[in-house]
C-alpha cells in the first residue's frame, strides 16, 4: 500500500508492517525469500581467507546503513535498528557475544548491555537521609544512559573470500555482522582525576549476529536510497553485493589471526597500509588461481 492511496496513516502503517500491498481489489504479500546460498563442498574450496572489516557509517557511501525512516513516507531504518528490532521480536535467534559465535546472547542481555540506570549522588544522599525515595524523587535522581540508534555509527563484518574450483571464481560469503557503540556503563561516570570515563572513540561490540540467520529479515528490510525513495533495494542485496566501503582490521589465512593494531601499534598510516596489503593479497589469490 502506498501512502498516496492510504485512507489514514494508521492503516498505512498496519499493512506495511504486515507486508501487504493492495493490487486491484486484493491484498497481496510483499514479503520475499532471499535466494539461498549454494552448498559448497570443502574439497571444492581451492583457497580461502577470513577477514574482519569495519564499516564506518560516517563515510558517505555507507550512509544507507545509518539512515532512519521519516516514519510515514519511507520505511527505511538503520541496519542496527533492523537487527535490534528483529532480535527483540525473536525473528533473529543466532545472536552471540563474540565473533567466534560461542556465547549466545538473549535480548535481555543485550538490553542490559546498551542501557545503564544510575542513581545520582544527590539521590544517594537523599536516600541516606530519609531512608527511602518517593516515585517523583526516583525519577528526578535517576539517570538513564543508553546507546541509541544515532550513536551506532560503526559496524563490523566477518566474511570469507574463497576460490570455488568448480567454476574457477573468487567468491565472498558474509558470516557475521556486529554493531558497535559506546559502553553505557561508563557514561556519566568520572575517574579519580575528575575526567569522564566514557570516550566517544571507545566502542564495544554490542552483539554479533550470525548472518545467514538474519538474511530473511534483511531481505525484507528496505535500505535508504537518496536517488529514489520508492526503490526496493534491501540490506541483504547491499551486503551480498558488497556495496560499502570498509577497512580490514583483522585477517586469518589458516596460520592464525591477528588484529592489525596489535602487531602495528600507534601508527595509523602503517595500519591502513597493512589493510591495503591484505586487500591486495586477496586479489592475488584470484590471480594465482590460474597457476594451479
Amino acid at each position: 500500500m502506498s501512502i498516496l492511496n492510504a485512507k489514514s496513516p494508521e492503516s498505512f502503517r498496519k499493512y506495511r508492517e504486515m507486508g501487504m500491498i493492495k493490487r486491484g481489489d486484493s491484498m497481496v504479500s510483499t514479503k520475499v525469500t532471499p535466494l539461498k546460498y549454494g552448498f559448497i563442498e570443502d574439497h571444492d574450496i581451492l583457497k580461502s581467507m577470513v577477514v574482519w572489516e569495519i564499516i564506518d557509517m560516517n563515510d558517505k557511501i555507507n550512509q544507507p546503513y545509518y539512515h532512519n525512516e521519516d516514519g510515514i513516507v519511507s520505511q527505511n531504518k538503520s541496519l542496527y535498528q533492523v537487527l535490534f528490532d528483529a532480535i527483540n521480536s525473536g525473528k533473529i535467534k543466532e545472536v552471540y557475544d563474540d565473533e567466534l559465535f560461542t556465547t549466545r546472547l538473549t535480548p535481555e542481555a543485550i538490553q542490559s548491555r546498551i542501557k545503564n540506570v544510575v542513581m545520582s549522588n544527590a539521590g544517594i544522599d537523599r536516600l541516606n537521609e530519609t531512608g527511602k525515595l518517593t516515585e517523583e524523587e526516583k525519577k528526578e535522581f535517576t539517570n538513564v544512559y543508553e546507546t541509541k540508534t544515532e550513536n551506532v555509527k560503526v559496524l563490523k563484518i566477518k566474511g570469507m573470500w574463497y576460490i570455488d574450483k568448480r567454476d574457477s571464481q573468487m567468491k565472498y560469503r558474509l558470516l557475521g555482522i556486529a554493531a558497535m557503540g559506546q559502553d553505557p556503563s561508563t557514561m556519566g561516570q568520572f575517574g579519580p582525576d575528575g575526567q569522564p570515563l566514557a570516550s566517544k572513540d571507545e566502542l564495544i561490540d554490542l552483539f554479533w549476529v550470525y548472518y545467514p540467520d538474519a538474511r530473511e529479515v534483511l531481505a525484507n528490510s528496505i535500505a535508504f536510497n537518496s536517488k529514489n525513495l520508492s526503490s526496493d533495494i534491501s540490506f541483504d542485496d547491499l551486503l551480498n553485493a558488497r556495496r560499502f566501503s570498509t577497512v580490514i582490521y583483522k585477517s586469518d589465512n589458516g596460520l592464525g589471526n591477528g588484529v592489525i593494531k596489535d602487531y602495528i601499534p600507534k601508527d595509523a598510516d602503517e595500519q591502513l597500509e597493512e589493510s591495503e596489503r591484505i586487500k591486495a593479497q586477496i586479489l592475488q589469490m584470484e590471480n594465482d588461481m590460474w597457476n594451479y
